[in-house]
């Protein structure tokens, strides 16, 4: 049995390697496979379960269409588990799959769920059963789950056999767990057999109301499911959650697991009428007797935090805690109930907690309750959000701080100490309306960071964060802000938590340049707690994610902290070598899940650095490996520090031949662009790169023009997405711009001059019913196209015909007046709205029709006093159509803007290039340059001189520019 059992391994492991298995081995494999399931122990059945996992995933339905007849064979046989078993594997195939690939469910349902309800009726009727018959009702409850998770099967849309299955799980709810058996220790308890039934019925019956019983969320063809559902069975279940609950009223055993899903389901009956009319007559005794004893600190907590500190701290911020927490479902509950109707609640409950309150204040020492306090002091904190809003709890907040609050930071209780630095946090940015109290709680918030007890420490770090957000002045910190890092860094050595980075980027992120003088000794306490996080997480398979959690927070603060010194370059001299073993080891494979954040660091190290180093080069070949293997969903990510490398890096970038980075950057580049099984989405960086080529490396690179054009044309030619079809053309755009008289001779040697330019023109043509441009949305873009088009102007004749001159000629007319359009409209934003965080993405969808034309000269006093006029209504009629351009749909929804990243063409004014290419072809050619404005229309003629006034003016302000940076570095030198 144990060689057929490596057989089975083998063939899992290297079921998808053709040239491994033949196709008649794994047919043995699949007949024989299934004969062990029930025969093995349950430990060896495990290992074969993750076979039967891997072959269904593979094979089933098409290689292995005759499982289903042995499941359904076999569960009106003796092998009932052994068909419960693979049944559950073949439904969690399908748990999460979407509606087009969950086709195969409806046929495992049609022919299988019979069978199981057949099943399940007759173990729901036995007596005294045993703990198998809880393994084969857990069974048909998970494969249940799985058939039901995300759409309910139509077979159970028969109000009949939905209501024959309702009955037996509702049997399951109400039948009290069997006693005989039960084990005593807490830790088995919780996963003995019957409480994991009790446990997956509750699960059920909360996905069933809850995403297909809610009135408000089904869509219609489904509507009488949930009416059904509403009508016969939320009530009656909600009585046996309220029965379940009582258990722990009387210091019964309930697990947290099921107490947590029942208060779930609670929570989600208090919105609806009739459920809470149900709920209303007991929510005294639920409220008050259940869910508050469950939100108080209780004997496992205080056993955890003497004897396991550490784990205490991660169970308090694991958020995978909280889904299984009663602790956590109590607060929601209480916060559900007070959100939705808190007209009658809130202030009852209020009051509960004042006389908690004011028993525990009026009480000698030795008799405090400490542990409601504890609770009562939970509850303040996790209603912080509805009491800030209402009076009169409103007004009192400060005074209850203060009161309650603020004394607790001396407790002998080491649980109070903590709970009162949680709260202090969760009101940091009420308003204070005298200083002193915010100074006083923010200082005993500091001094908890030094308490002898681990968690006290831990709360006082993330409840400091909240302080620092809403401290006013900043000289409240700043004479300990020394002190503050150190305490913080401390307790990261104790504790792998990312709420401390968390509250560490806000310190960073606060104080900005400040932090200038701890910046190397942040980077190197982050670098440190980086690698310990790690090792952390590598050593220990079963551990929570907590540590890469607090890894990838690291790397997010270390990005942070050199975002606030970015203006001092000489820093990042200092700090890179701490940097750099981090950034080299975490751009392989082994870095998968922290490459995005690694990915910033190596973009600030490229961009602020006064220059980038050797070792900084040598981090470009892992990129590249990466992006050639396996991180082709990162190249957006990776484009920003490649951009840096070729833009700050030109000389090394085209004189360094080992490695050679020209000749790597092509071959990532040509691979990906000829990638036909890559969506258009995921290529957009690579045009983004030539276009950083071409432009850094202005006349330097004339042998890749050709290249780069191929790969771009052919590209071009089977893209489908306008997007992307726009950067291709881009590509043209400034190879035209880099060397015009190559550029075009290239394309007429492909052949295909027209058909690029006949795309190109009607790209730019292509506009909205409001007639607004519908490509090359961006600044940036437009100017690319303006620069390119321009750079033709000065094509001799022989290349660049009449015809085809004045339709450039014109197309770039109209391009500079949406590109003025648009810096007008950005410049009138960025004035008006300071906090409008747009980074510079301004479309030309809001500008006045009117505005640019009427500046350009169109109705200048030299024209037609009725083509003004005319003119004048067009220009009207477009604006009134731009008001409600916002209705359009046919918007770019997958445009990206990264018009915040530097570039050459930054520094060219396109009005004054324009201009003077303009005067080079008519000191060149004069007779070209006559024949081109004798074919202009009154239209182009006027936008022609305004573009040339425009110019004049763009020079002017340029010099002026030059003039104050002047004076400025004069001044401050």
């Amino acid at each position: 049995m144990f060689m057929n059992m490596n057989i089975f391994l083998f063939v899992a492991i290297n079921v998808d390697e053709q040239q491994k298995i033949l196709q008649s081995d794994k047919d043995i494999v699949r007949d024989n496979i299934l004969v062990f399931v029930a025969q093995v122990p349950s430990l060896l059945r495990v290992q074969l379960g993750v076979c039967l996992k891997t072959i269904i995933h593979a094979d089933y339905p098409e290689q292995w269409p005759r499982l289903l007849d042995w499941v359904k064979h076999n569960l009106q046989d003796e092998q009932v588990y052994g068909a419960l078993f693979v049944l559950r594997i073949l439904a969690r195939k399908y748990e999460f799959k979407s509606e087009e690939e969950r086709t195969p469910v409806h046929r495992i349902v049609e022919e299988t769920f019979p069978h199981l309800l057949n099943i399940f009726s007759r173990l729901v009727q036995i007596e005294k059963p045993s703990l198998e018959v809880a393994d084969l009702i857990k069974l048909i409850c998970k494969i249940f789950w799985s058939s039901i998770y995300l759409e309910i099967p139509n077979l159970l849309l028969d109000p009949n056999v939905f209501n024959a299955w309702m009955i037996l799980f509702l049997n399951v709810l109400e039948r009290p767990v069997p006693l005989e058996g039960q084990p005593v220790d807490p830790e088995l308890i919780k996963s003995w057999g019957w409480w994991k039934v009790k446990k997956w019925t509750v699960h059920i019956l909360n996905r069933l109301y809850t995403r297909f019983g809610d009135l408000k969320l089904r869509s219609p063809e489904n509507r009488g499911f949930a009416q059904l559902f509403q009508k016969s069975y939320a009530g009656k279940i909600l009585e046996c959650h309220l029965n379940l609950l009582g258990v722990i009223r009387v210091g019964g055993y309930l697990p947290d697991r099921v107490t947590n899903l029942i208060l779930q389901y609670l929570s989600s009956s208090i919105s609806k009428n009739s459920m809470y009319a149900l709920l209303q007559p007991q929510l005294g005794i639920l409220l008050f007797e259940i869910v508050f004893p469950l939100m108080c600190f209780n004997d496992n907590d205080q056993k955890l935090w003497e004897e396991d500190p550490h784990e205490y701290v991660r169970k308090g911020y694991d958020i995978i805690e909280d889904l299984y927490s009663p602790r956590t479902a109590s607060m929601d509950f209480v916060s559900e109930l007070v959100r939705k109707r808190g007209k009658e609640n809130l202030h009852k409950f209020i009051q509960f907690i004042v006389e908690i309150f004011k028993r525990y204040d009026e009480a000698p020492a030795e008799y405090k309750p400490y542990r409601q306090k504890d609770g009562a002091l939970l509850a303040v904190g996790a209603l912080c959000d509805k009491l800030k809003q209402t009076e009169p709890y409103k007004s009192e907040l400060e005074h209850m701080l203060i009161q309650h609050v603020f004394p607790e930071f001396c407790s002998p209780v080491g649980h109070l100490r903590a709970k009162a630095a949680w709260v202090a946090g969760q009101y940091a940015h009420i308003n204070f309306s005298d200083q002193n109290n915010f100074r006083h709680v923010l200082h005993s918030v500091v001094s908890g960071l030094r308490d002898p007890d681990l968690p006290v420490r831990v709360d006082s770090v993330f409840a400091l964060r909240s302080f620092v957000e809403a401290c006013k002045d900043l000289n409240e910190i700043r004479p300990i802000l020394s002190q503050l890092l150190d305490e913080i860094f401390k307790l990261m050595n104790e504790v792998e938590n990312e709420d401390l980075v968390f509250t560490l980027e806000t310190i960073v992120d606060k104080f900005g340049e400040e932090m200038s003088p701890y910046a190397l000794g942040l980077c190197q306490n982050l670098a440190a707690t980086f690698w310990r996080c790690m090792n952390t997480s590598e050593a220990d398979d079963e551990a929570d994610d907590l540590g890469a959690l607090a890894a990838v927070g690291c790397l997010r603060a270390t990005s942070t902290i050199l975002e606030s010194v970015s203006r001092l370059p000489h820093l990042f001299v200092e700090i890179e070598p701490t940097l750099l073993p981090i950034m080299r080891s975490m751009l392989t494979p082994d870095g998968q899940e922290v490459f995005e954040e690694v990915l910033e660091i190596v973009s600030y190290m490229t961009f602020f650095s006064p220059t980038i180093s050797l070792d900084m080069w040598n981090l470009w070949p892992l990129m590249i490996e990466a992006l050639a293997d396996w991180a082709i969903d990162f190249f957006p990510n990776v484009l920003v520090p490649l951009d840096n490398y070729i833009s700050r890096g030109t000389v090394h970038y085209l004189s360094c031949k080992e490695p050679d980075y020209q000749q790597s950057l092509w071959n990532m580049i040509s691979s990906i662009m000829a990638d036909k099984n890559l969506e258009d989405n995921d290529i957009e960086p690579a045009p983004k790169l030539i276009e950083v080529v071409f432009q850094n490396c202005r006349g330097l690179v004339d042998h890749w023009v050709e290249p780069y054009l191929k790969i771009t044309i052919d590209r071009l030619r089977r893209t489908e997405k306008p997007r992307l079809k726009c950067l291709l053309v881009q590509v043209i755009a400034n190879a035209i711009y880099y060397n015009a008289a190559l550029t075009l001779s290239l394309l007429n040697n492909f052949g295909v001059t027209m058909e690029v330019f006949n795309l190109w023109f009607q790209l730019l043509q292509q506009v909205r019913k409001s007639g607004v441009r519908v490509n090359f949305k961006r600044e940036h873009d437009k100017k690319v196209c303006c620069l390119g088009l321009a750079s033709l102007l000065a094509i001799p004749g022989e290349q660049l015909a009449g015809e085809a001159l004045g339709r450039v000629f014109r197309a770039t007319l109209d391009l500079l007046v949406a590109y003025k359009d648009q810096v007008a409209e950005a410049a009138k934003e960025e004035e008006t709205e300071d906090d409008d965080d747009m980074d510079g993405f301004q479309t030309d969808d809001d500008g006045d029709g009117d505005g640019s034309d009427k500046e350009m000269g169109v109705d200048a006093e030299d024209g037609d006093e009725a083509d003004s006029i005319r003119l004048q209504k067009l220009a009207a009629q477009a604006k009134a159509f731009r008001v409600n351009d916002d209705s359009d749909d046919d918007s770019d929804d997958d445009f990206s803007d990264d018009e915040e990243l530097q570039s050459p063409i930054d520094e060219v004014d396109p009005f004054v290039f324009f201009v003077d290419t303009v005067k080079v072809l008519q000191a060149s050619d004069p007779m070209r340059f006559q024949n081109l404005t004798q074919t202009l229309d009154f239209h182009y003629q006027a936008l022609a001189n305004g573009v040339a006034q425009h110019a004049d003016q763009r020079r002017a302000e340029i010099e002026k520019e030059k003039m104050e940076k002047a004076s400025a570095a004069t001044a401050s030198s």
